[in-house]
């Protein structure tokens, strides 16, 4: 008898018109792409190592977990086109990065998700068995709560769900709008022995997370108090909640608490489509959460986001295998409506990285690629250069377009003192990456890094780059960015500046990582304290056209960049058969 192994398992809500898959290749129109297991084919460009779906579908990452034999299950909401048909699409993995899609888990059959089987979470009880609770969009369009299990508790993929007879087990309550209720949390024990889960919603202007309280998962107890609300901050979807440590650089159970843990409260915010989290402290007894700092809570656009590019709908789960607390993204299209019909699909699933409390500064997280995304790195190069001002350089690593790259930079010392010293050097304190024109902005530090998904003649290139500026207490202040506005010769895709500020403590490097598949770029800043995720549409730097160049656009500053580059494998994905195809592919 085979010896069965952990897996992981992704579950969405399909949503129509788009596809999203994560790292490997999969049927589909067009060409592929097959690093973020996305299947992407758009302007001849591939995607080889993220993660996507099927073709005439659009999709956001909701449910996943880690179950037993070491399977993790997404879950995913599914939108199909072009009958508009909302429902859950499954896939398995026992390593995060190659997947098997399986057949759908829940479809919308009954009265309570008869217009849609959106957002859900998933538990697992204290006896290994595990719930589910999803919300509904009834055949009057009212967003309801809805309770599943398991057909069988001992598969290990979960192929087939059952929808308790008693739903909806929640409904809006006085003062909630019929279509403001929806996307329940994993729930979390209390100290008195009971389940407890948040839901988003809006009164008013107002974000608000409604909290319940149940102990069988079928009736409910609702607090008077919100876990929070911020005003003027409107719809709050996705909402999680989830606690991390003080002391250890490893993730948590959702039900931990103690004094050396802070908790986090994450809202996807409706109006915006941006996620932003706070961290704070969370009262157990009275079921509210309080932010350390109100002036970046959750929604304020000051506030703290995992991601300044293009990532939304994410949620996080606990990997109780190796400890760690996982977070997915959903990476939208930049492109236009028609060209997403076109092709068949829209949407991909963001690479999963590890989240952590960044213990250095206690005021930050810090987000990093999964390890198991090294298993497709293959061969390497290691460079050393040092760029004078205004210097632009080859890189020669043969096609760039499915590469890893980790970087650090150093200013030349001393250019920093003539700087500090020369009251002729303005001070920056107005910069902003996403206002002040890109690369192309020169300023006494900067910008330097790397043009990626570049062509030759840098007709069409992506700068990944840090801007350093000069505070008025002549303190550095530094910057992490995406420049993306000549990404492409094509005019229907809308080409921003991404980015923040970025903490640098003392004695730190300047340090960035770079994973680049075809027309995605996730960039991670000083070890992911700021991350920036983009979606690009090169009709020029494509397979082998693709170029990488280092460059150094400031007026004054040398810098000396030591990185490594790898060429990176792609991810395998296809249609689940048998349990023997969930055996890891070789990344040779």
């Amino acid at each position: 008898m085979m010896k069965r192994r952990r897996r992981h398992v992704l579950v969405w809500p399909v949503y129509p018109k788009r596809a999203t898959t994560i790292f490997g290749k999969f049927p589909m129109i067009g060409k592929e792409k097959r690093l973020h297991g996305t299947i992407l084919c758009y302007r001849g460009n591939e995607r080889r190592f993220i993660f996507s779906l099927r073709r005439n579908v659009k999709t956001t990452v909701q449910v996943h977990c880690s179950i037993r034999d070491g399977i993790t299950s997404s879950i995913n909401t599914t939108q199909m086109q072009p009958c508009g048909v909302t429902l859950f699409g499954v896939t398995v993995s026992k390593d995060l990065i190659h997947w098997l899609h399986l057949p759908f888990a829940m479809v919308p059959d009954q009265w309570y998700d008869a217009n849609g089987v959106w957002t859900g979470s998933a538990t697992f009880l204290d006896d290994g068995s595990i719930v589910m609770l999803y919300t509904g969009s009834t055949d009057k369009f009212v967003q309801v709560q809805n309770l599943a299990y398991p057909e069988d508790p001992n598969d290990p993929l979960l192929l087939k769900w059952t929808k308790f007879s008693g739903n909806p087990v929640l409904e809006p309550p006085p003062g909630i709008g019929d279509k403001d209720f929806r996307d329940p949390t994993t729930a979390w024990k209390t100290s008195d022995g009971k389940w407890r889960i948040t839901i988003g919603s809006k009164i008013n202007r107002t974000g608000i997370s409604l909290v319940y309280d149940t102990v069988d998962f079928k009736t409910y107890e609702k607090h008077d108090i919100l876990l929070h609300q911020v005003p003027n901050t409107g719809m709050w979807e996705c909402v999680d909640f989830y606690p991390v440590s003080k002391t250890k650089h490893h993730g948590l159970d959702t039900s931990v608490n103690g004094p050396d843990v802070r908790h986090i409260v994450k809202a996807s915010m409706d109006d915006t489509r941006i996620d932003h989290f706070a961290i704070g402290t969370y009262y157990d007894s009275n079921g509210t959460w309080v932010p350390d700092n109100p002036s970046i809570d959750v929604g304020i656009s000051t506030g703290l986001r995992y991601d300044y590019g293009k990532f939304y709908a994410s949620k996080t789960f606990y990997d109780q295998h190796k400890e760690r607390r996982i977070l997915w993204g959903w990476i939208g299209e930049s492109d236009s409506e028609a060209a997403d019909v076109q092709k068949g699909w829209s949407s991909v699933q963001a690479i999963p990285r590890t989240l952590v409390l960044d213990t250095k500064t206690r005021k930050y997280l810090i987000q990093w690629p999964v390890k198991e995304i090294e298993s497709l790195r293959l061969r390497s190069k290691k460079f050393h250069k040092k760029i004078g001002p205004g210097t632009v350089v080859p890189v020669d690593v043969g096609p760039a377009d499915q590469i890893d790259i980790e970087a650090e930079f150093k200013l030349k010392n001393d250019d920093l003192e003539v700087i500090f010293g020369d009251d002729s050097v303005e001070d920056d304190n107005d910069f902003s990456c996403e206002t002040s024109g890109g690369a192309t902005l020169r300023g006494a530090l900067g910008p330097f890094g790397f043009s990626i998904l570049a062509d030759q003649s840098l007709s069409e290139q992506t700068l990944v780059y840090f801007y350093v500026t000069k505070g008025k207490d002549s303190k550095l202040k530094t910057f992490f960015c995406t420049d993306t506005s000549k990404s492409t010769m094509a005019n229907d895709v809308v080409k921003p500046v991404y980015g923040s500020f970025v903490p640098v403590l003392k004695g730190e490097k300047l340090t960035m990582r770079i994973l680049v598949d075809h027309s995605i770029v996730e960039g991670f800043g000083q070890g992911g304290r700021t991350c920036i995720t983009s979606r690009v549409y090169p009709t020029k730097a494509i397979y082998g056209a693709t170029k990488l160049f280092l460059f150094n656009n400031a007026i004054d500053a040398t810098v000396t960049a030591s990185f490594k580059v790898w060429q990176m494998n792609s991810a395998f994905i296809h249609p689940y058969s048998s349990v023997d195809d969930l055996v890891v592919p070789s990344s040779t």
